[in-house]
């Protein structure tokens, strides 16, 4: 048993928001909780991505799994215009802060912080510092890079305050946690931070809730697939995915009538995806709100391939957690990448599926055929991407190695 620790995790998202970040969040403050340590989390207020139902007013202070969460009431930052997202996540370090300082006293040993959002890394070292505890930057997107690759930054004195504003993040960083070998690697090659400095712990999914339930056909009768070849894209719908790639794919194998493409989530490019498919008529796709977290794993089992895609203007490393889902899900996956993700590597390795790239239609029109046309062996594909994850992207298996990294960052 490692010694008690009092830790805090910064995050701008956590449950019930339904993202990749909020989960993985929970997971590692809960997880920390469990092994002994005195564990707070502060993140904002929950407003977007929610579950039907789960729009209701929540505890500003509540503990939750052991966890001492503190929601902080901040402006809108998801679904909302790049500009106004900006503005907002610049308020965030204040409002973080004074909420921290109100309701927590006593040494912090750590203080972990989730980014994006890149403003909180300021307020994370501020806090750190104060309580008299180490700083990890726990990265998973190089902002503002992803940002200008995506087209949503052009203003080179905005991209300048948002590169110093990175590089105070890396310096004042005890420690850095990243998802892939690329990430280190670009940190190395592109950032100067060296090896030493930077920890590589992947995304991490909880299995047991895929192991509990079995494929029921609840979700194909809800949406009336109950005979379809489900391609399944669950998540946030945004503009680093270029899901109009995917429609465009769709548009291609429409002649294919057991196809369907099913997309289950909200975002802000949603409206504009639905606007296409019906201007298209494309019947062999649909859209559904969020599921809760409870059901989602009844969601992913009862579709037959999960979907990654990453739009090609985005040049640096990305895994998308969704796709441990997928696996953990026992269903193949699709990759619709740039060259950069590491989600090619995992699929290629795993054997669970098929990937092409991003922006060759013919090639991923290919894809998406093969796995139709190779469905008496789909289940094989799903076996191989649920032993991957029990032997790389457990739970248990990723939360060992945090401590390990809390651990060796203490004697530093």
């Amino acid at each position: 048993m490692p010694a008690k620790k009092r830790i805090l995790i910064v995050t701008d998202s956590y449950p019930p928001e339904l993202r990749s970040a909020s989960e993985l969040m929970r997971d590692l403050a809960e997880g920390l909780s469990e092994d002994g340590h005195e564990v707070y989390a502060v993140t904002s207020y929950p407003r977007f991505n929610l579950a039907d139902g789960e729009v209701k007013e929540y505890p500003e202070i509540s503990t939750e799994g052991g966890v001492k969460v503190l929601r902080v009431k901040v402006l809108p930052h998801h679904k909302v215009n790049f500009i106004f997202r900006g503005i907002a996540q610049l308020l965030l370090p204040h409002l973080f802060y004074r909420a921290v300082r109100k309701n927590i006293s006593g040494k912090l040993d750590f203080v972990i912080l989730h980014s994006p959002p890149l403003p909180l890394s300021s307020v994370s070292a501020k806090i750190a510092k104060k309580y008299g505890g180490k700083y990890i930057l726990n990265l998973h997107d190089f902002f503002p890079q992803n940002a200008v690759d995506l087209g949503i930054l052009k203003s080179r004195p905005i991209v300048k305050f948002f590169e110093i504003m990175e590089s105070r993040a890396y310096r004042a960083a005890d420690k850095i946690v990243v998802p892939s070998e690329s990430h280190k690697h670009f940190l190395a090659e592109h950032r100067n931070i060296g090896s030493s400095k930077v920890a590589v712990i992947p995304h991490w999914i909880d299995t047991a809730p895929f192991t509990a339930v079995k494929r029921t056909g609840k979700y194909r009768k809800l949406y009336g697939l109950e005979n379809k070849f489900i391609f399944l894209f669950a998540g946030v719908l945004g503009p680093s995915q270029g899901l109009d790639f995917v429609l465009k794919i769709a548009e291609r194998v429409r002649e294919e009538k057991d196809i369907h493409f099913l997309f289950v989530g909200d975002g802000m490019m949603k409206l504009a995806l639905m606007k296409y498919a019906a201007e298209h008529n494309l019947e062999n796709v649909s859209f559904e709100p969020f599921v809760s977290k409870e059901e989602y794993p009844l969601l992913v089992k009862d579709a037959d391939v999960g979907i990654i895609s990453l739009t090609d203007k985005n040049r640096t490393p990305a895994v998308p957690a969704k796709l441990m889902g997928y696996m953990a899900g026992s269903i193949a996956a699709i990759g619709f990448l740039h060259a950069e993700s590491d989600a090619s590597l995992i699929i290629a390795e795993s054997k669970c599926g098929l990937t092409a790239p991003f922006g060759d239609l013919d090639k991923g029109v290919e894809a998406v055929k093969n796995l139709y046309l190779g469905r008496a062996e789909i289940g094989k594909l799903g076996e191989n991407a649920f032993n991957h994850t029990l032997k790389y992207f457990s739970k248990s298996v990723c939360l060992k190695e945090w401590e390990d990294v809390l651990s060796f960052a203490d004697t530093e």
